[in-house]
């Protein structure tokens, strides 16, 4: 040293600006060094010179990282990388007290006793500093530094209610990812910093803190070496520590080493508890705040003067005591350890035989265990290493590359990505080792690409698993007290401050189900705050909607395009239903009320239109006595009424009542009264769902497919719900009511009591095979007696029967299926004409059915031609083939009526035969029997009996066609 070189120990809390009080002095000379205690804090302090200097005078030096610029003036290094023998001018170590450390101790120790520079020297550290080095460092002179904020003591408080920029620190990687995990539930996220962090990891992580992206940081007990960060609070969640060999509580001067990193530059900080810890003493808590510490009276020390000779000489010169008072010989460290158990090995000690090859083995065994497996696993890669160098001089290239392969991946989660990267570590220390690769630079760049790939990973999958920027973000904007922007998309995605936070559905907002439940409140929280003004405007574009835009759902939903806006709930009235808005409590009053006010005008409108035949019906004033309750009743039931229901109302109506019933479009049927205009698909859709809430019921029935003359008898429906659809039970199908009344018109001309088989038109309406038809009559009430019979060919009507009938007067059947004719399930038809009697088709508007023509029977031709023998001759062939198979039979049922049991018109009890008069006297006049009518029409409404022939008028004899038409009359 020169004769002016001057030491100086400047001591003091946290937060007193003593590292940035060595670097300002480093840059006034031209040569300088700083030892630091972390390599985290190395590339810090690095980075502010660089910031200073510019990078080509600046030189990093750490165990896994080396910048060495060819024109290098400043070195910053950690203490273990401390380059000896330089002469800088200029000589620094930062966190001195670490010399008590029982790891590391002894190399801040080797550093206080032996390094220097050429003009001046710092040693940087806590006032309990002050005793040892004045014992051990002649003529140093003394600077304390006072701290430039205070720090109080602010007492335990659970997790979840700290404060943003806070500090938690663990002293376990477990502890540390438990609590990260709990933040981010609670407060959205926490940044993670760790020693284990590559310098790449840790500045990432750090920045996110830094820059207000997370407001918490969960960290280990490296924060209190000296790493310069915006922390209000430092939270302890743990008062003891794992230090490599047992568990013990932590001093009053580490606690006050964390705790110091509260509150930086001006700013006051605070320092406490979780509430995981047990609260701190008065006494240690006053003495962290006031600064005052037990003075450090023991440094530790191992010798520097090592003796290469033999294995053996250096185990023994490392095991050396101190010769001061002061020191204490420190514990075998890992180095001693594996030095040790390599002596063992019998090739590395046939090899290790001379002090060249001591030495190498010794820089060998200092390679740090970063890997932390185990002493045995650490030892046995040294030795490989060791027999490598010492055989070839360098690492083989293809097995270093093989190491370094097996470890260059990214996937995986955070331990494992953690894991690889400590393996990594001993590769970056080993490529930085001088003359133990072939080349250097190479080996440097190909294990520094793969740190920071790592690196790069384990920041993406630390942030992924512990950050929920949305969270964090809402919350922040929350705490400021900012209004909150909400953007929503066209799919109604909505967006705060740039986060997807769920959808607006309607006027309900729908939060995204990636959230914990955690954060589920303070998501909801924030959206409904931001998408207050949405709803205003959504509710005015919702209000001046038309009516198309607007819909009902079979389950009585309200819908607005493909969202539900609300449901429809029974009134007093049941075609005034009413109307429940869906409509979230934050959008306020005025939004429900004007989304239900625009509801209610769409669903009054809706009935207004579809059943305006039934509301005339209901103000028709005109409409007195029985007519006017008659009228009530088919409000009541919608516009469709079983007959039994209102029979004996019915049979009360006069003519006249019927004539002013009949002008509002009701028409009398056999089995059911109604209105043709409300079996529209339309009104039927809408009755369907009035009556369900007129008769609350949890499962609204729904309508059948338009246009289905039957359909499958619906199971589990309520009673009257086939009513209510248009349709009647019969069997094992339904049929539609319109179609029933024309049936019934059939089989009024029909013999019901000496048998009948079913026509053409019959099968044609109803769409029906002829087993079908037979299921839908024993429904109605009618008896069904299937038989056999010789099939008649279409060929065969030339041929006369043995009575000298012509096949012509036999009825044709389909020669393929054996039954008449029949329509496909599923055919369209017109109902009839709304009256007691059936008139010609009545036509039906577009919404519903479209009309087609009533289908009439042809009569086929038939040939007068009687062929001779040679054209009714049979080849042999075939009649040989006619003789073995024999002859065709068809399937038919002849039907009569039964008399069902009384079943008041309810469908589902056997079909009852219809209601009218003279209900239950009897069977229906058929053919046989049948009594006159009365005023031209069929009694009752009941009878199926086919219409008396017409009295033929008697001839005028004063006619002068009288004997023309005489002639005409005989030959019929």
């Amino acid at each position: 040293m020169a004769q002016d070189s001057r030491v100086v120990a400047v001591l003091g809390p946290t937060n007193t600006g003593k590292t940035t009080y060595a670097i300002e002095r480093m840059l006034a000379y031209r040569t300088g060094v700083i030892g630091l205690p972390l390599r985290l804090l190395a590339r810090e302090v690095y980075d502010r010179v660089v910031a200073l200097r510019g990078p080509s005078v600046v030189a990093l030096v750490t165990g896994e990282e080396r910048i060495v610029p060819p024109r290098t003036q400043y070195w910053i290094c950690t203490v273990e990388a401390m380059p000896e023998g330089m002469g800088c001018d200029f000589l620094a170590v930062d966190e001195i007290q670490l010399c008590a450390d029982p790891e590391r101790g002894h190399v801040f120790t080797d550093r206080l006793l032996r390094a220097r520079g050429q003009h001046e020297t710092l040693f940087l550290g806590a006032a309990t500093m002050r005793g040892p080095i004045a014992a051990l460092v002649p003529h140093v002179q003394w600077m304390t530094r006072e701290r430039l904020s205070d720090l109080t003591y602010a007492g335990e408080k659970k997790i979840s209610r700290m404060r943003p920029r806070s500090a938690i620190v663990g002293f376990s990687v477990e502890n540390v990812y438990a609590i990260a995990e709990l933040i981010r539930r609670q407060k959205g996220g926490a940044a993670v910093v760790m020693g284990a962090l590559s310098p790449r990891t840790r500045n990432a992580q750090v920045e996110m803190y830094q820059s207000g992206e997370v407001d918490y940081l969960v960290a280990t007990d490296a924060i209190g070496m000296g790493l310069n960060l915006d922390v209000d609070h430092v939270a302890f969640s743990s008062l003891s520590k794992f230090d490599g060999r047992r568990m013990r509580p932590l001093a009053p001067n580490e606690l006050a080493q964390i705790a110091g990193r509260a509150g930086r530059g001006q700013k006051n900080g605070s320092f406490g508890g979780t509430g995981d810890a047990p609260p701190l003493e008065p006494g240690v808590a006053q003495a962290i705040m006031d600064h005052r510490f037990t003075p450090l009276s023991k440094l530790n020390w191992r010798n520097h003067a090592l003796k290469f000779a033999t294995i053996d000489t250096l185990i023994r010169s490392l095991e050396a005591q101190p010769d001061h008072e002061v020191l204490v010989r420190a514990r075998e460290a890992d180095d001693l350890k594996t030095l040790r158990s390599l002596a063992q090995a019998d090739e590395v000690f046939a090899r290790a035989s001379d002090t060249a090859s001591v030495k190498l083995l010794w820089d060998v065994c200092r390679i740090p265990d970063f890997r932390g497996i185990s002493h045995q696993e650490h030892a046995s890669q040294c030795e490989v290493i060791f027999n490598y160098l010492h055989q070839g001089g360098v690492l083989p290239d293809d097995w270093l590359a093989r190491q370094i392969r097996r470890i260059d991946r990214t996937d995986g989660d955070i331990d494992a990505l953690s894991k690889r990267l400590a393996f990594i570590r001993t590769w970056t220390y080993v490529a930085q080792r001088q003359g133990w690769t072939s080349d250097l630079s190479h080996w440097r760049d190909a294990t520094r690409h793969v740190e920071d790939r790592l690196s790069d990973a384990l920041h993406s999958a630390l942030t992924k698993r512990f950050v929920d920027r949305r969270t964090s973000v809402l919350l922040r904007r929350l705490g400021q007290k900012e209004a909150i922007v909400a953007d929503v998309n066209d799919a109604g995605e909505v967006t705060v401050e740039g986060e997807f936070v769920g959808k607006l559905e309607g006027f309900r907002f729908t939060q995204d189900k990636g959230a914990g439940a955690a954060e589920t409140k303070t998501i909801k929280t924030a959206a409904l705050q931001a998408l207050a003004p949405h709803f205003h405007l959504r509710a005015d574009r919702f209000y001046n909607a038309p009516d198309t835009e607007i819909d009902y759902t079979e389950q009585g939903g309200l819908m607005w395009g493909s969202t539900a806006v609300g449901k429809l709930v029974a009134g007093s009235d049941p075609l005034k239903p009413q109307v429940e808005a869906f409509v979230d409590d934050v959008a306020g009053p005025d939004v429900t009320e004007k989304v239900k006010r625009r509801l209610q005008h769409f669903i009054d409108r809706k009935i207004a239109a579809l059943f305006e035949p039934l509301l005339n019906l209901s103000k028709d004033e005109a409409l007195t006595g029985l007519a006017r309750g008659f009228a009530f009743q088919m409000v009541e039931n919608f516009g469709v009424v079983p007959r039994g229901k209102v029979a004996d109302d019915v049979k009360s109506l006069d003519q006249d009542a019927r004539g002013m019933l009949r002008k509002h479009g009701i028409r009398f049927g056999q089995f059911t009264i109604f209105m043709p205009l409300l079996l529209k698909p339309a009104p039927t859709r809408l009755r369907l769902v009035l009556w369900s809430l007129a008769n609350n019921l949890d499962d609204f029935p729904e309508a059948p497919p338009p246009g289905l003359v039957t359909i499958p008898a619906p199971v589990g429906a309520p009673d009257g719900a086939d009513t209510m659809a248009g349709y009647r039970l019969a069997g094992t199908r339904a049929i539609r009511i319109d179609m029933l009344e024309r049936l019934a018109d059939m089989l009024r001309a029909e013999d019901s009591r000496g048998g009948f088989e079913a026509k053409a038109d019959m099968l044609s309406i109803t769409g029906m095979t002829l087993e079908q038809f037979a299921d839908l009559m024993k429904g109605l009430g009618y008896n069904a007696e299937m038989g056999e019979r010789e099939k008649v060919k279409a060929t065969d009507a030339v041929v006369t029967t043995d009575a000298g009938q012509s096949v012509a007067d036999v009825p044709v059947m389909d020669a393929a299926e054996g039954v008449l004719p029949t329509a496909a399930t599923g055919t369209e038809e017109t109902p009839p004409a709304a009256d007691d009697v059936p008139t010609e088709v009545a036509a039906i508007d577009d919404e519903g059915i479209a009309p087609i023509a009533e289908e009439t029977a042809e009569t086929p031709e038939v040939s007068n031609h009687i062929p001779d023998a040679s054209e009714t001759e049979v080849p042999v062939g075939k009649a040989a083939d006619a003789e073995v198979a024999g002859p065709e039979t068809e399937v038919f049922y002849t039907f009569t009526w039964a008399r069902p049991a009384r079943s008041g018109g309810n469908a589902r009890q056997g079909g009852g035969r219809p209601a009218g008069k003279g209900q239950g006297q009897g069977k229906p006049r058929g053919k046989q029997g049948g009594g006159p009518r009365k005023g031209g029409k069929p009694q009752g409404g009941q009878n199926f009996s086919a219409r008396p022939p017409k009295k033929e008028k008697a001839i005028d004899p004063d006619n002068p066609f009288a004997a023309a038409l005489m002639g005409l009359k005989d030959t019929k």
